[in-house]
């Protein structure tokens, strides 16, 4: 009975896990399975297969099946997966990807085999790469294209419409058409839509706009968080001189902001981003994403033990004050938590600068006391039926300082990070936790020793 291709993708990730997987015996029900699977599935099962496994999937794949699906798939399983092919896939593999693609994958690789990969290429296609390697990682230049038409303001749309004819299947992408001089010096940009409805007879100087650019040299996350919401599909990147050295195109802008939120979303949890599918991510790789921070967060957690070591006594003389330590940490925590992934997120999207420091602090410091009244109010009335006032007092008193504090040192600490160059994210959620549980934990001792005078 004939699979349908929704069957053929469930069989063929199946037999992938079996531990038979590779006889050769079962090679052709394999493909002919593999045959019928369309290629956002193929995609979807390879990606979730070990490296062993993803590369006996791309041997049994037709020829441009097996590059596509290896083009799609994350630089660091990219590199798993080649110790894994043989040689001659290995290449082939490598000659198809674009050039900034290709950088990507060098740089998850041992110098020996980058340096190998590089060698196998045409020297044509070793100067693209070449140029995306001389720049910064984390730079716009990094994951630019360097395949640009060139085009000048004083070829005709006729000669231009040649030109592109003649190139596209060079470039990566033809919808957005710089303009430059002789000297390459950045001058307009195109669309393709504009020069196809354009008069033939017509310059380019005639149909072409101001361009908006950027320079090889900036910041990737912040150029692509900007350049998204214009609505472009490509933008032009210069060199210091305005020369223009490639494109940046939309999906891989796109691919940059989710790599950023994604490594955020990780730090703000105290992990590392796996930077590749949960399942085909090797189990060592799994526990040193999370094993350094865990290390970080128990050695930090001793502060909050030194700080009940010091109140012991008054813990001793009110045993009640110990029934409210989780519910103080865990409120401080959170209000910290909340400011501090509120504020990474408005950093990153370029709502707020580090000048604006002072106006972020103040407005915490609002927010936190107005959190504060509402919690400690309630904890007041709370505490106050069940264990009198003078409790009801404590934990109110408490909660409302320490949601005032917890909420302005969470929206300072992302702003003193990206000061100071380092991730905002690294700065959030796990210190600001150990920060507020030490900190709520003195005042919470200090205002009970003061309301309950012991």
């Amino acid at each position: 009975m004939a699979e349908t291709t929704e069957q053929a993708s469930d069989i063929v990730e199946a037999w992938l896990k079996q531990e038979d997987a590779i006889d050769p015996h079962k090679a052709p029900r394999l493909q002919e399975l593999l045959d019928k699977v369309p290629l956002q599935d193929l995609i979807a099962v390879v990606e979730r297969q070990n490296a062993i496994r993803a590369a006996l999937a791309l041997r049994l794949l037709p020829r441009q099946k097996s590059i596509a699906v290896f083009d799609a798939l994350d630089a660091k399983h990219q590199a798993d997966i080649i110790d894994e092919l043989g040689n001659s896939d290995v290449y082939e593999f490598f000659d198809e990807l674009d050039p900034e693609d290709r950088v990507a994958l060098l740089d998850e690789l041992p110098a020996e085999i980058a340096d190998r990969l590089l060698r196998s290429l045409t020297q044509s296609k070793r100067d693209v790469t070449g140029v995306v390697l001389g720049y910064d990682k984390g730079s716009v230049g990094r994951r630019m294209s360097p395949e640009v038409p060139v085009i000048h303001p004083e070829m005709s749309v006729r000669d231009a419409l040649y030109k592109l004819r003649e190139i596209a299947h060079e470039l990566e992408t033809i919808y957005t058409v710089p303009i430059t001089r002789e000297d390459r010096r950045l001058v307009g940009v195109v669309s393709l839509r504009e020069i196809f409805t354009a008069d033939a007879a017509l310059t380019m100087a005639d149909i072409m706009q101001e361009p908006v650019f950027a320079q090889a040299g900036d910041d990737a996350e912040e150029t692509a968080r900007w350049f998204l919401p214009l609505d472009m599909l490509a933008l032009p990147v210069v060199d210091e001189s305005h020369r223009l050295v490639g494109l940046l195109t939309w999906d891989d802008a796109t691919d940059i902001v989710e790599e950023e939120d994604s490594e955020d979303s990780a730090r703000a949890g105290g992990t590392e981003a796996l930077q590749q599918p949960y399942l085909s991510t090797p189990l060592l790789k799994l526990v040193r994403s999370r094993i350094v921070w865990l290390l970080v967060l128990a050695v930090s957690a001793l502060l909050t033990v030194q700080v009940l070591d010091s109140f012991e006594d008054t813990l001793a003389k009110a045993v009640v004050l110990s029934l409210f330590i989780p519910l103080l940490t865990g409120t401080g925590g959170n209000t910290g938590n909340q400011a501090a992934t509120t504020v990474t997120r408005a950093l990153a999207l370029g709502d707020v600068r580090p000048r604006d420091l002072l106006a972020v602090m103040w407005r915490e410091l609002r927010v936190g006391m107005l959190l504060g009244a509402v919690l400690g109010l309630a904890g007041l009335a709370l505490a106050t039926l069940v264990y009198g006032l003078s409790i009801g007092l404590v934990i109110g008193s408490t909660l409302f300082l320490i949601c005032s504090i917890s909420a302005t040192v969470g929206g300072l600490m992302p702003i003193v990070a990206k000061t100071i160059g380092a991730d905002p994210a690294v700065f959030s959620n796990p210190f600001i936790s150990t920060f507020c549980d030490a900190t709520g934990l003195i005042i919470y001792f200090l205002i009970a020793k003061t309301v309950l005078g012991i």
